[in-house]
């Protein structure tokens, strides 16, 4: 039986070793593996309906406002050939947090739409199968279906390239205080970049080292070690944004107040407060930090120089469906 309608909850989620590149662009298989945290606090709620006042197209709306439907007709053409259905359909969603601007808006799109989509047709996936669906729609929205910390296996075909946790939410209470420099929408898209990863020299060296660095980080978080989580994600992220800066043709997301931000969580780390940073394809600065120290962080940068907006987010649960809804 199909429901009249399913509604689900995700949340964005903030990679520590990222996704950059991909190996088969049709799928979204990564060029690498990757690990996150799923962001708590930072919303997407999606409903799903038959749309019975049009058949012939899906109709999006966001925060109000219909949209353009090409990405998501192309999600839900390739989900229904797997899953045999074929409705045009209603979608209706909302986020409490800027969309495009590197927060990974994307991520929690498509993992509640995959969420919704299985309980709107009773799909009865496992997790593993549910990240690979997400992924379909967006690569890193496959990292938003499980809970807590998450590691992306890249795979080598579909069924292979699936997300799992690897530490419940409540395993490490890290907290991430996103500075937000800029809530516009990015001009060039991860999709886009990622398309112009492998004109970078440095992407497979980057590529090359990351099962290394995932050992790392994977260790750093089971065994709470703050120390060499810092070292690493700071690494990783500038590892990423070298090769962004070098493809052709380049991109550069960083701005000015993006890289003072990079220089004083530095500088408070050496002063004794537990912090580290990290960026995804946007100029907005993820700082992650324990939770003694988030008020410190927070009032840091309350006056900070280009800071428009601070978001603060703690481990979150994955994608689920809403009761009732």
């Amino acid at each position: 039986m199909i429901l009249r309608s399913s509604t689900a909850i995700s949340h964005p989620n903030i990679a520590f070793i990222k996704y950059w590149g991909n190996a088969d662009p049709e799928l979204r298989l990564p060029s690498n593996g990757s690990i996150s945290m799923n962001l708590e606090g930072l919303d997407t709620i999606t409903s799903i309906s038959k749309n019975t006042d049009d058949k012939s197209k899906h109709n999006l709306i966001i925060n109000g406002k219909t949209q353009e439907t090409s990405r998501v007709s192309t999600f839900l053409d390739k989900a229904g050939a797997m899953y045999g259905f074929h409705d045009t359909l209603v979608i209706e969603s909302t986020n409490n947090f800027p969309m495009g601007a590197g927060i990974a808006s994307s991520a929690s799109a498509y993992s509640a739409l995959a969420v919704a989509l299985q309980k709107f047709y009773q799909l009865n996936l496992s997790s593993m199968e549910l990240s690979t669906l997400a992924r379909l729609g967006s690569g890193s929205a496959c990292r938003s279906i499980p809970s807590g910390y998450v590691e992306w296996f890249q795979g080598n075909n579909h069924q292979t390239s699936y997300s799992i946790s690897i530490a419940s939410h409540d395993h490490w209470e890290l907290f991430d205080c996103i500075l937000v420099v800029n809530t516009g929408k990015k001009k060039i898209g991860s999709t886009e970049g990622h398309l112009r990863a492998d004109t970078s020299p440095y992407q497979s060296v980057r590529v090359h080292d990351t099962d290394r660095r995932l050992e790392i980080c994977r260790r750093a978080i089971i065994n709470q070690d703050f120390e060499k989580f810092a070292w690493i994600i700071e690494l990783d992220s500038d590892m990423m944004h070298a090769v962004m800066m070098t493809s052709n043709p380049p991109i550069t997301y960083w701005q000015p107040a993006s890289l003072a931000i990079l220089q004083e969580v530095r500088k408070l780390r050496r002063s004794g407060i537990e912090c580290a940073y990290t960026m995804d394809a946007g100029p907005n600065v993820h700082v992650i930090c324990t939770k003694d120290h988030v008020k410190n962080i927070l009032d840091h940068f309350e006056q900070f120089p280009g800071i428009h907006q601070l978001l603060l987010a703690k481990v979150g649960m994955g994608a689920r469906s809403i009761p009732g809804q």
